[in-house]
């Protein structure tokens, strides 16, 4: 889950990171306001999305005064903003983030991550502050610093100090920027963080060390713990079909294809968007909906796909080991009684009451095509799309 620039700023404010002064604005009135009550001569109006590279995109807009704050808020508030992460579709500004404008004397790349390789939190910094880490690598990697912490002993001073020390960081601000360092982990390691980024981290003219920007990712997977940084999501800057899933126990990633995909088990719909390829085909979606899935599930499964204007033929391929093919049939004749499917539906049952399974369809009378293996399955939805296009 990614949270807004604003609302990370506010954690990492909390675990001892010094941030430029601002506030959130959600009309041009409010805005002004805002710059007034900040203070100062100049002012930078951010548009608040879950994207990075918006100053590219016109989404950070510096002022001179509080009525040019207004004006920016105005041009920005209801924008889509497409940057070269949102791709094409671009999100929807519903807010901005008015902040003091601050007076830069040297910018850092600051990051940490997991590093699955060596199953520690890797902090990756650079002397190229203001440039994406994909940039950086690219065009400086030789200023990329990597320290691994280890998952026993967590971060230590000498290792922050270290990191200060090879960004070249003057002598007076090595123990401010080593604390900044870990405050990043300790924020990373107890909120069940995925990423946090500042980008820039600014040593300003007058020697304070500043976040001026960042980004925090956290692990779904950990929310239910973590109510304070669940209540931080955004679902309007989420995809509007994951958002769905998840709020219904799926997991779902949609695809550019044009095949759905109801099936039970990460691996096994890894397998399957494989043979669709290797069919000829493309998988319109990822959606698992686990090792448990009830009649109900399936039903919200179909409801899902049927939504997405892209499908054109549906695949059902469940493997039922701790479930049971007879459920699985059972909410899929539900779901074909609650939702009008209007395109081929090729449907693939094996495991546990699989004869039990494939009965309960047959009975029903509903119209699909039935596969036995998983290769089979795949070469069936490719050439069901196929008659249907008339190719």
């Amino acid at each position: 889950m990614d949270i807004h620039e604003y609302q990370a700023k506010k954690i990492l404010s909390d675990f001892g990171i010094n941030v430029p002064r601002g506030g959130i604005a959600y009309s041009p009135e409010n805005a002004e306001y805002k710059a007034r009550d900040i203070g100062g001569s100049r002012w930078v109006v951010k548009a608040q999305v879950h994207s990075g590279a918006r100053g590219k995109a016109g989404g950070i807009i510096l002022c001179n005064d509080a009525l040019e704050v207004a004006q920016a808020t105005d041009k920005l508030l209801g924008k889509k903003l497409v940057t070269n992460q949102t791709g094409p579709a671009g999100k929807i500004i519903n807010r901005v983030y008015i902040e003091e404008a601050t007076e830069i004397d040297k910018e850092i790349y600051l990051g940490l991550v997991f590093d699955r390789g060596s199953e520690c939190i890797m902090v990756v910094a650079s002397t190229a502050g203001g440039m994406s880490v994909e940039e950086i690598s690219k065009e400086k990697p030789e200023t990329i610093i990597r320290s691994k912490i280890e998952v026993a002993v967590g971060m230590q001073g000498f290792q922050a100090r270290e990191i200060a020390f090879n960004l070249g960081i003057e002598t007076d601000l090595i123990s401010r920027t080593a604390e900044v360092i870990i405050g990043c982990y300790r924020a990373f390691s107890e909120l069940d963080a995925t990423m946090v980024e500042i980008n820039p981290l600014v040593i300003t003219k007058d020697k304070h060390v500043l976040a001026l920007d960042c980004k925090m990712s956290f692990d779904n997977n950990a929310l239910f713990r973590r109510n304070e940084v669940s209540e931080l999501r955004d679902k309007s800057q989420e995809n509007p079909s994951e958002v769905y899933a998840s709020d219904r126990g799926l997991n779902y990633v949609g695809l550019d294809g044009n095949i759905g995909n109801i099936i039970n088990g990460a691996g096994l719909a890894m397998a399957s968007m494989d043979m669709i390829k290797l069919a000829g085909g493309e998988p319109a979606n990822f959606l698992d909906v686990g090792g448990g899935a009830t009649p109900e599930k399936i039903v919200k499964a179909f409801k899902l796909i049927s939504s997405d204007e892209k499908v054109k033929v549906i695949l059902v391929n469940i493997f039922a080991g701790i479930n049971r093919c007879d459920w699985v049939a059972e909410g899929i004749v539900q779901a074909l009684e609650k939702i009008d499917i209007n395109m081929p539906l090729v449907i693939r049952l094996a495991g546990t009451n699989v004869e039990e399974g494939n009965k309960i369809l047959k009975e029903s009378k509903i119209n699909y095509i039935q596969a036995s293996t998983l290769e089979d399955a795949a070469n069936k939805a490719v050439e069901a799309l196929k008659q249907l296009e008339g190719k």
